[in-house]
């Protein structure tokens, strides 16, 4: 896809149409209450949360994209002025409220960018998703993947959501004389809190904006601003710190904890001036799931961290590539400081011949050629009186060993220098 045509997550001029994965404030620098670029894409429930987000923004800019449903748009090629049409769906990320990952297709090729997500192996969500990911794709070769990578590193290993989530309640039941406060997002987390509220059949205090948000995603009965009625708070991330938790422990005992992944960097731990600033030689572990490498941690004497995350770990990226296969991976996220390319992890699942995997595997090569030119002979002698049209539909699509295969797939591939394998040609 030629630039000047669509920008994801990136704001500045120069694009004809932007999308928008979600709305956390890395995805959305750049974007504000004046910004009138162009169409804005971006799912049904992220267009609901945007006013909170964006006071004043011209609503009449969003576009919005039903998750699992095809999007056409027309598209003027910057280099040579024609109509070039796209296609695209967005998909559940399972990231945070609204978020979304874009499958793109077209002449260009077949592109699909996940933004920030979390590619778990059970849940009922989980399950919907990869059923219509894999359904969107069917055999088309994906071309680009542009990947979350921001925990692209075998060191990066975390449990379920839902067990991170029996840590943080069994954490609470055990300091039942403390008062709790949750560090979080201004979106994110819900899922973690409403098991929180359920599971002690508590409410849990919020600031009020962010009770604003919780109103408008349908959660009414979980959450206050009244600081007597619970001893359980969620607190804005960046208030959460070792200071903060002195000063209240001052007045009486509490305990914070920080659902995150982000800490069980080595480098990110024992570096000064982090969130927990520097860590005592003498850390103490608190296995509360029976599983060594899946618990939370005890890393002040006020401090919890659980490995709650939001993003895909290290084996669920990679589940997620071996499942796409794609020709090529890009990282979308290049600033953080313990950056890797996907590649270098993941090279070996990529390439063209790794993207027909899907198409040809466990099958005889010479088997596929015959059966590929039997039946283009069949359909010549069949359709010799037919029309132009119904013979076109008859030949533009043949059956490559036992699967429908589009032979101007093929073609753009070979425009666009691809090698195609012996067993992959068709005349």
């Amino acid at each position: 896809m030629e630039s000047g045509m669509i920008s994801v997550d990136k704001w500045s001029s120069g694009s004809q149409a932007y999308f928008l994965t979600h709305l956390h404030a890395d995805h959305t620098a750049g974007l504000s209450s004046t910004w009138n670029r162009g169409p804005l894409f971006c799912s049904r429930l992220t267009a609901k949360l945007f006013p909170c987000k964006f006071p004043g923004f011209d609503l009449s800019l969003l576009r919005v994209l039903d998750i699992g449903c095809w999007h056409s748009l027309s598209l003027i090629t910057p280099s040579s002025g024609s109509t070039a049409a796209v296609s695209v769906k967005a998909i559940d990320a399972q990231h945070c409220p609204g978020s979304v990952m874009y499958l793109f297709r077209g002449e260009f090729g077949c592109m699909l960018f996940t933004g920030d997500f979390r590619w778990e192996k059970i849940g009922n969500g989980m399950e919907i998703a990869r059923t219509m990911l894999l359904d969107a794709l069917k055999n088309e070769t994906l071309d680009i993947l542009y990947l979350d990578n921001t925990y692209c590193n075998p060191r990066y290993s975390f449990p379920s959501r839902e067990l991170a989530a029996r840590q943080v309640v069994d954490i609470i039941n055990s300091h039942p004389k403390h008062d709790i406060i949750i560090g979080i997002d201004s979106l994110g987390k819900e899922d973690l809190l409403l098991y929180i509220s359920r599971a002690l059949n508590i409410k849990i205090w919020v600031w009020p904006e962010r009770l604003q948000i919780l109103h408008l995603l349908g959660f009414h009965d979980h959450f206050t601003t009244q600081t007597s009625l619970t001893r359980v708070r969620a607190v804005p991330r960046y208030s959460f710190s070792v200071e903060t938790l002195e000063g209240l422990n001052s007045l009486r005992p509490t305990i914070g904890v920080m659902p995150s992944g982000l800490p069980w960097a080595e480098k990110a731990l024992k570096r000064k001036g982090t969130l927990f600033g520097s860590f005592p030689s003498d850390i103490k572990m608190h296995d509360l799931s029976g599983d060594s490498k899946n618990i939370a941690r005890r890393y002040h004497e006020y401090i919890y961290v659980v490995p709650y995350s939001d993003h895909s770990c290290f084996s669920e990226i990679q589940e997620f590539i071996e499942l796409l296969r794609p020709i090529n991976i890009k990282g979308i996220v290049s600033s953080s400081s313990s950056y890797i390319d996907p590649c270098y992890y993941f090279g070996h699942l990529c390439g063209t011949k790794q993207a027909y995997w899907r198409i040809h595997r466990k099958v005889e090569n010479e088997e596929g050629i015959d059966r590929v030119e039997a039946d283009e002979t069949k359909s010549a002698e069949e359709n010799t009186a037919s029309s132009v049209a119904g013979r076109k539909r008859k030949i533009d699509q043949v059956d490559f060993l036992g699967i429908r295969v589009s032979r101007v797939s093929l073609l753009r591939r070979l425009s666009h220098g691809v090698k195609i394998a012996h067993n992959e040609y068709l005349s």
